[in-house]
């Protein structure tokens, strides 16, 4: 009966709760480790906390162990241990010792494992493991995590800045730091500038997190807030600080650091590096300043209020308050609502933007030439000079905190002046536009026309990207030839004048922050004096290096099979700027591997296993070309493979956009393997049945296989077992308990593969198939399969049909005690095989008695028993149960006795099994009776009977013969007894017995007489002497044969008689009468002594095979007992 799929799932359910409770307070162990791959640089700290749980002694502190696994081995190498000191290999022996690598508990069930300095070779699958002392093992002792050691590639700089830097405390501070990073993983950078002062702790002024958030530092939230504080990123790399307001508690050393940070696979973010820049130490003045709330009075004057132009312009400026001495002012200059130039109340000037660069040129000069009188000078004027000019001043009040407190403004009256031009043909031509790639150098031609004295000339530049920006200087030529050069982004810069009229401006591998407008300022001067002045600007466009660096990725051959070689070529177009070019591959979405970088100034940083590619770089028209070799791919390379190339300029990585992506597909080869299955098979129930499927084609190198055996029943395929390349076996997880009880697999040579099934089914019947794997080893040393071939084997099992018949001709045996006796059942019919299976009963019936005992079944399911029975105990003790063949049923009875004798029957029941498991009774029969007799020995006694007369006189003796022939047994005994009957009388008297114990006994008291012989074993002889007419009448011996039975002890077998001896007595005096007897005396005397000569010759034969007789009078001498030496004692006649 089938259940339905839901039905069977709540069985399993309701299997897996009672295993539960079965367990119940036996917790699964399990080993947790942080999940990989963990990218870290190197050089930084690696750090991996492992977690035990599920051991009973949750107290007890845990052994555990660290190994790793590096890409180019196989092999795991020990690290280090908890529990022994001599645990790690020569390898990491003496970073252990050093407490550079550590391994300390955090608790007894938790470490932390740390390798302070991780360096290249580090890289690889670091494995977890925890020693059990437990009895037995349940769960997972042992957890791997990957680990991938890439190179510090963060880059931080702060450019074109002096190492000590000195303001006033109010002015505003302005600096520029450099940070980037070349990883190929993907990464975030954090960035902070650091205020650090003597005897202090670093604390950050402000910081850019990870995530893009801008965060002030402790003491700084304020001046944040109000805007005085502020971090600007311009473009890729650049972060600039800028102060409005320094005060006094900002001296001390600032600098810039970065932080690079990756996300772990557990989502969480990860410190890999940090760099900071060199430390610039900032000098900030303070001043004292007394406070007053007067008024303020300003004049202005100028020396001449019309010009010439070219001539000197001459302002000056009158403050008048009380107690003038102990004030401080800011006094400004502006012509008309533009601020020349702005005195502080430090004496700090501060220059309005259009006239920056003319106070640079020295054109323009302010002063303080008194207490309370300012002077500005501006030289020459410009015709674009005239105007209204006014002085503007203002009260700064110092507060107890040492800040300024600006009181109101107080304007002079406006000063108006005039400027008068000349004629002069001074002019200047540029071109409107100039373009430049990034990297290159960038040249200005600045030509002059209508020149009449000598010239000078300034070259200055202001940024197109921020509005309201100024022209700053960036070098200038004297009249007289001289260089002046200004901080220009850390650039080569040169002016040179190639002709009279010509005017150059170099600079060298310039960036894309370099582009804006630059203008060429030409003075003419008579007397040191200028007198006049002409610029023109041009626009200068930088094109970015992503713009004209083209990266593109080929291979000649994406599809290969494993062992071939592949040639990637990345190829690198564009100008000869610094780069730094990685390879990467990425096997799966989550996993971007680093297989080299190749940096700008030439150094190569593999990852992995270096011996399986080979780098090449080609210089060619179209570009350079730079090759990976990969020797001998495997699976392991299949991927998607990328160049990417970072530009390296002003330490600064600009990443270009990647390469075109190349994947490679690595494909195996194809398999020739060849099978042969069994054919068709056709079995009966319950038979074992073995399906084969053997490999024939030879493998060109080493090969394991991979075996599964399916069923096909139905449209349906079930897989039964199967067995991996290392021959683990396994069920299906279809296959039932019961099943996989008669189902086993094998391997055997050839090699071929063994499906063996006992005790087929019905159920069993369907298409089986032979799914074999071929497995290689890539040149790397790892497996990979082939595609799987197969072949099925038909297997029908039918139901035989049922008929039993037993041998039924009854038997009759015969057998001597102590023989083996073998009592045989046969099977007739056809109805044997291996499908069937037989109970199997023997019976036992003695003679005379009606009762069937049994005597030893022999169970269908082959267990053998014998029913409790006191009486046949013995018997059953002596059986021995056979079965030679599957037909035959063998009884056989160990040293038979007399008391086995009786009736034997065999009786077979015959048994299947049904499709549910369920065994059957389908026959049964019985046998022919066997009627078995066993006998102790065969009667087979024989005396002499020769009969005989003597005629003797008084006193001569005479001997009564009992000679035996023959005997039953070779273990027989004897009980001999003579026997007299006198003349004319019927009674036979027993006058002399010697018993089977070689016993002697007179029976008629006439022991002083008679005289017991027993020469040889068989030959027994009893002689009378001192005769008398008396003793005449008829003497024989009776001979009783005695045999020890098995069962029934010592018992008689046969009695016979031997022939009479007839005895006459005469008178001397009768010659008749003594004729024939004296002559018949003289013969037996003659044998007499013809046989005790012989007894005398052999008497040492004698005595070894008397000592062999039974007969203990024998044994001892094998002399006559004669009378005289030995006297007889009379012992009561009775059978032993």
């Amino acid at each position: 009966m089938k259940c339905s799929q839901k039905t069977c799932l709540r069985a399993n359910d309701l299997l897996l709760c009672l295993g539960l409770l079965l367990h119940c307070g036996e917790a699964k162990v399990n080993t947790e480790v942080q999940a990989g791959p963990l990218y870290r640089v190197v050089g930084s700290e690696l750090s991996i906390s492992c977690n035990v749980s599920g051991f009973r002694s949750e107290n007890i502190t845990k052994e555990i162990q660290f190994r790793v696994k590096k890409p180019a081995k196989a092999t795991e190498i020990n690290i280090i241990s908890t529990g022994d000191p001599h645990f790690s290999y020569s390898m990491y022996n003496s970073r252990v010792r050093s407490d550079e690598i550590t391994l300390k508990h955090e608790n007894p069930n938790s470490v932390l494992f740390k390798i302070q300095r991780l360096e290249k070779g580090d890289e690889g699958e670091y494995d977890c493991s925890v020693v059990n002392h437990e009895s037995n093992y349940d769960g997972r002792y042992s957890v791997k995590t990957t680990v991938k050691v890439i190179d510090n590639s963060l880059s931080v700089s702060l450019p074109a800045s002096p190492p000590t830097l000195s303001y006033n405390e109010g002015d505003a501070l302005t600096l520029t730091c450099q940070a980037s990073s070349n990883t190929i993983q993907h990464t975030h950078l954090s960035f902070a500038w650091y205020l650090h002062k003597d005897g202090e702790d670093r604390k950050p002024i402000i910081s850019l997190g990870r995530d893009f958030t801008l965060s002030p530092g402790s003491g700084f939230e304020g001046r944040y807030q109000a805007g005085h504080i502020r971090l600007d990123k311009l473009g890729e790399a650049t972060y600039q600080l800028n102060m409005a307001q320094l005060e006094l508690s900002d001296q001390g050393r600032i600098y810039c650091q970065a932080q690079e940070w990756i996300q772990d696979p557990d989502q969480s973010w990860y410190s890999i590096t940090e760099k900071a820049a060199k430390e610039t130490t900032l000098n900030v003045k303070a001043r004292e300043v007394l406070p007053d709330t007067s008024s303020l009075v300003v004049r202005i004057s100028a020396q001449a209020v019309t010009l010439q132009k070219g001539q000197k312009l001459s302002l000056s400026c009158n403050v008048d308050t009380q107690n003038l001495k102990e004030r401080f002012f800011s006094v400004a200059w502006l012509r008309g609502n533009v601020e020349l130039v702005t005195i502080g109340p430090t004496g700090i000037q501060s220059v309005g933007p259009q006239y920056s660069g003319r106070m640079k040129e020295g054109e323009l000069k302010a002063s303080r030439i008194g207490d309370r009188d300012y002077r500005l000078i501006l030289q020459p004027v410009r015709t674009e000079d005239q105007g209204q000019y006014i002085c503007r001043a203002w009260l700064q009040d110092r507060g107890p905190d040492g800040a300024f407190t600006q009181g109101a403004p107080q304007d002079s009256s406006s000063q108006e002046i005039s400027i008068l031009t000349t004629e002069s043909g001074l002019s200047v031509e540029m071109e409107n536009t100039v373009g430049v790639n990034e990297g290159y150098g960038l040249m200005l031609t600045c030509k002059v026309h209508g020149v009449k004295g000598q010239l000078s000339v300034t070259w200055q530049r202001k940024s197109t990207s921020t509005s309201g920006a100024i022209f700053t200087k960036v070098i200038s030529l004297s009249q007289e030839g001289v260089v002046e050069k200004a901080e220009f982004m850390s650039h080569k810069v040169n002016a040179t004048r190639t002709a009279a009229d010509t005017f150059i401006l170099e600079l060298d591998e310039v960036r894309p922050s370099d582009a804006g407008v630059y203008e060429c300022a030409v003075s003419e001067w008579e007397s040191n004096s200028k007198t006049n002045s002409q610029s023109q600007t041009t626009t200068v466009t930088v094109v970015p290096s992503e713009s004209f660096v083209k990266v593109s990725l080929i291979s000649r051959n994406n599809n290969v099979t494993v062992g071939e070689n592949v040639e990637l070529m990345c190829r690198v177009k564009g100008p000869p700027v610094p780069i730094t070019l990685a390879w990467s591959l990425q096997r799966d979405a989550s996993t971007l591997d680093n297989i080299l970088t190749m940096y700008y100034d030439g150094a190569i940083s593999w990852s992995g296993d270096q011996s399986r590619y080979q780098l090449k770089v080609e210089k060619q028209k179209n570009g350079v070309f730079h090759s990976l070799l990969i020797n001998g791919v495997s699976q392991s390379e299949v991927g998607i493979y990328q160049c990417r190339v970072s530009v390296f300029l002003d330490n600064v990585y600009k990443k270009l956009p990647l390469s075109n992506p190349v994947a490679i597909s690595v494909l195996n080869p194809t398999s020739k393997l060849d099978l042969t299955p069994t054919p068709a098979l056709t079995r009966n129930i319950n038979t074992d049945i073995k399906i084969k499927c053997s490999v024939n084609s030879k493998p060109s190198a080493p090969t394991h296989y991979a075996v599964t055996w399916l069923l096909q029943q139905q449209a349906e395929s079930t897989m039964i077992m199967k067995s991996d390349r290392d021959a683990l076996v396994t069920f299906g997880p279809n296959v039932q308990p019961s099943h996989s009880q008669r189902i086993s697999m094998k391997r055997t040579q050839g090699p071929s593969f063994e499906l063996n099934i006992r005790q087929a089914r019905i159920s069993d019947n369907g298409s089986y198939v032979c799914e074999v794997v071929e497995w290689l080893q890539d040149p790397h040393g790892d497996w990979y399969q082939l595609s799987p071939v197969s072949k099925t084997t038909e297997l029908t099992v039918i139901e035989p049909a049922n008929d039993l018949h037993l041998e039924k001709k009854e038997q009759r045996l015969t057998a001597r005690e102590g023989d083996e006796v073998e009592l045989k059942c046969n099977i007739i019919s056809s109805a044997s095989g291996p499908s069937f299976f037989y109970k199997v009963a023997w019976l036992y019936t003695r003679h005379g008695s009606s009762v069937r005992s049994p005597l030893v079944e022999l169970d269908h399911t082959g267990l053998l028993s014998y029913p409790g029975n006191q009486e046949l105990r013995g018997l059953q003790g002596r059986l021995h149960f056979s079965r030679p063949t599957q037909r035959n049923f063998y009884l056989g009875i160990k040293r038979a006795h007399e008391e086995d004798n009786g009736t034997y029957q065999c009786q077979v029941e015959q048994y299947q099994l049904d499709q549910e498991g369920h065994w059957q009774q389908k026959a049964s029969d019985s046998a022919g009776l066997i009627s078995l007799t066993v006998n102790v020995t065969e009667i087979n006694l024989s005396v002499v009977e020769e009969e005989r007369d003597l005629n003797l006189t008084r006193s001569q003796n005479f001997t009564i013969p009992c000679h035996i022939t023959k005997q039953s047994s070779n273990e027989s005994e004897f009980q001999v007894t003579w026997f007299w009957q006198k003349e004319s009388q019927t009674e036979q008297r027993p006058i002399f017995t010697i018993y089977r114990n070689a016993t002697l006994q007179d029976r008629l008291g006439k022991g002083d007489k008679l005289r017991f012989g027993h020469p040889l074993p068989k030959q027994f002889s009893l002689t009378v002497s001192k005769t008398s007419p008396e003793d005449s009448g008829l003497y024989f011996c009776e001979v009783e044969e005695w045999l020890l039975s098995l069962s029934l002890g010592w018992r008689k077998l046969a009695v016979e008689k031997s022939g009479h001896l007839t005895v006459h007595f005469y008178d001397e005096g009768d010659v008749k009468a003594i004729s024939e007897p004296k002559c018949k005396s003289d013969i037996w005397m003659g044998m007499l002594i013809v046989t005790v000569i012989c007894s005398m010759l052999v008497i040492v034969l004698l005595v070894l095979k008397i000592c062999r007789s039974k007969v203990s009078g024998g044994n001892k001498s094998g002399e006559n007992l004669w009378a005289e030496q030995h006297p007889l004692n009379t012992k009561p006649i009775a059978d032993d």
